[in-house]
């Protein structure tokens, strides 16, 4: 398997503009890469010196707070550089809306994980909880209209 190889395949093709987008998302890639990599580092640092002394305790739920956090930013690390080094092997100049919408949901519910619910204002819950509800909401409507839509392509190519 070749490795971006629509990309190759179609760079005779492209005007300026556009082989200057894959190279922003090339290089974009490779620093997200770099990112992901030093997150995964210090999350696997901090569990072996909580295993070291003994302080990853079930008793202790600030310290799986903690922990789960840091593997969330991992996580949406990952699914953020999915979404931009997608474009390059799908030629795609646009990053998908249900994606950016799936990397923010992502994103508030690491600030459920990790927020201190019996300390945390109410407001600040309630805001939280409804941008976790639009956010879903916005979802579930682009994933529909992307089902219908295929649909529809499929109902014409019969």
């Amino acid at each position: 398997m070749m490795i971006f190889g629509e990309t190759r395949a179609n760079w005779a093709g492209l005007n300026l503009y556009q082989r200057f987008e894959q190279v922003v998302v090339l290089l974009l890639g490779f620093l997200i890469s770099v990112v992901i990599v030093a997150a995964l580092i210090n999350v696997l640092q901090t569990v072996f010196a909580l295993l070291r002394l003994g302080l990853l305790d079930p008793a202790r739920p600030e310290v799986f707070q903690t922990v789960f956090g840091m593997i969330m930013i991992v996580l949406i690390s990952l699914e953020f550089n999915h979404t931009i080094v997608g474009l390059l092997d799908r030629g795609r100049s646009i990053v998908q809306v249900r994606a950016v919408v799936l990397i923010a949901l992502l994103a508030v519910l690491r600030k459920f994980i990790v927020i201190e619910i019996g300390e945390t204002d109410a407001l600040v819950l309630l805001a939280l909880s409804a941008a976790t509800l639009a956010l879903g909401g916005v979802y579930w409507a682009v994933r529909e209209q992307d089902r219908a839509m295929r649909t529809t392509d499929d109902d014409a190519a019969s």
